[in-house]
């Protein structure tokens, strides 16, 4: 039977209607998980428990009347710290900004309050979320709850460890280069970067094409259930997009799709076990009913690297620098490091050169995946980080040693084609024992497609009963 702080969210709305099960039970089980178990996690930066538990007792009360009952309501949902509450500390990660208060709410939290989502818990990142580990001197190392010597991955790992330790069924990321699909891959979650537009961000960088923040759960049905909630036109921010009807995955429909595989995006050095357990989600969608077909891209990890720090030069490179000036001794290596590459990159290639890049493979993604309904692929090269590593002069990845720390991280070509849905979903555990993933990437604005097949690979390869053995990992130092 499963833990009550494992249960997902759609089940938990469904007792909750049914006054089987209480918001406040709910709660409760989550909170004495999270003091049984995060002090060897380290998932979180905060707890907002005394008035998570005000809200949760107002939706029990809500759904005894039978009135007001909202999509969320009741259900514990865990934030990225990055996405403000207004009166709470917004620090980033950063030492220098320790004391920073929110002005207002992220506009996703906005939309999770609304619908009667309750913040209990708030979740660490790497300095500006700017690394694909997560560890920063204010809150220290971030651990993947199924082998503490690893890490959840960056810059969503908070969010992932939490999901996967059983702090939440529902937790808010954000993604610029990996940072929601990366986490969801080592933790064993589902993690979703929506198309640019989707789901409103905070100016001036909501204006930057290569990020976007979404959800991440346990289940399929749980993320599009929270991406439903925090997607559409806000006016807060221009670019985002009409809005569209509700995401309902839907795993029959599968049936007769042409569905690429594409191992190695190029020539990405993919583990034998990484590869391995792609295959086997390629041979779930075919028992499923899809039709799989095997494509080569004709990217290099190069190419991309430079095309994406050429991005990073003339956007978020300047204005890291612009909010730490005068701090740099407090800040951690990887933070120093990603703002020296971009700086490069920047000096060295024109932002034309760049957009350049960008649109020739966003061209090439296009003619790869005429006639297909979606790309699978993996999510990393690798199958695990090292939880306090910083990475700076690259990863050894099959005896390889890559030129630049990114170099292993499959997720940075569709924050290049960003306008392309992308649902991160578990492929299988690696050799190390820790969850690998894979990519599920649609065409432009196609979101509900990439549900679908997600929910088919769930179907076919189930992992909703398959968590980390705790109290037997807390405090574990690997």
């Amino acid at each position: 039977m499963t833990a009550l702080h494992y249960l997902d969210a759609s089940t938990a709305l469904g007792l909750f209607r049914r006054r089987e099960l209480s918001p406040v039970e709910l709660l409760q089980a989550v909170i004495d998980r999270i003091g049984e178990v995060n002090g060897g996690v380290n998932a979180l930066t905060e707890t907002l428990f005394e008035e998570a538990l005000t809200a949760a007792r107002k939706a029990a009360t809500q759904y005894a009347r039978g009135r007001d009952i909202t999509p969320l309501l009741g259900l514990p949902v865990a934030a990225k710290e990055k996405h403000g509450l207004q009166g709470r500390t917004l620090s980033q990660g950063l030492v220098m900004r320790k004391d920073t208060i929110a002005e207002s709410n992220h506009p996703v939290i906005d939309r999770i309050r609304r619908a009667g989502g309750i913040i209990h818990a708030r979740t660490t990142t790497p300095e500006l979320s700017c690394a694909t580990v997560t560890h920063s001197p204010l809150w220290g190392v971030t651990r993947n709850p199924w082998d503490q010597q690893f890490s959840p991955g960056g810059s969503s790992g908070g969010s992932g460890a939490a999901l996967a330790a059983g702090f939440a069924p529902l937790a808010t990321a954000s993604d610029i280069a990996g940072s929601t699909r990366l986490p969801a891959s080592f933790t064993g979650t589902v993690g979703y970067k929506a198309p640019y537009g989707r789901i409103p961000g905070l100016a001036p960088l909501s204006a930057d094409h290569y990020r976007g923040d979404g959800p991440m759960a346990r289940t399929v049905a749980d993320t599009a259930l929270l991406a439903n909630i925090m997607s559409g036109r806000h006016p807060g921010d221009h670019t985002t997009v009409a809005d569209t009807s509700s995401i309902t995955p839907d795993p029959a429909a599968v049936a007769g799709l042409r569905i690429a595989l594409c191992l190695r995006l190029g020539n990405y050095p993919v583990a034998p076990d990484v590869e391995a357990n792609t295959r086997r989600v390629a041979e779930a969608l075919s028992a499923a009913g899809a039709v799989v077909e095997e494509i080569v891209l004709p990217w290099t990890v190069e190419e991309i690297s430079r095309t994406m720090f050429t991005h990073f030069g003339y956007l978020l490179g300047p204005a890291m620098e612009d909010e730490t000036a005068g701090s740099e001794p407090q800040l951690a290596a990887y933070t120093r490091r990603f703002m020296a590459d971009a700086r490069v990159a920047a000096e060295h290639n024109r932002y034309v050169d760049g957009v350049r890049a960008e649109t020739l493979l966003q061209a090439q993604l296009a003619e790869a995946m005429t006639g297909f309904s979606a790309l699978l692929c993996p999510a990393s090269a690798i199958s695990a980080l090292e939880a306090d590593a910083d990475y700076l002069n690259g990863i050894d990845a099959n005896g390889q040693h890559l030129s630049h720390y990114w170099q292993a991280h499959m997720t940075a070509p569709f924050n290049i084609a960003n306008r392309c849905p992308v649902l991160a979903v578990p492929s299988g555990m690696a050799d190390c024992g820790i969850p690998t993933g894979v990519q599920i990437v649609g065409h432009p604005f196609d979101d509900a497609t990439v549900f679908h097949i997600g929910a088919a690979v769930e179907s076919v390869l189930p992992w909703a009963d398959r968590h980390p053995m705790a109290p037997e990992f807390a405090g574990h130092s690997g």
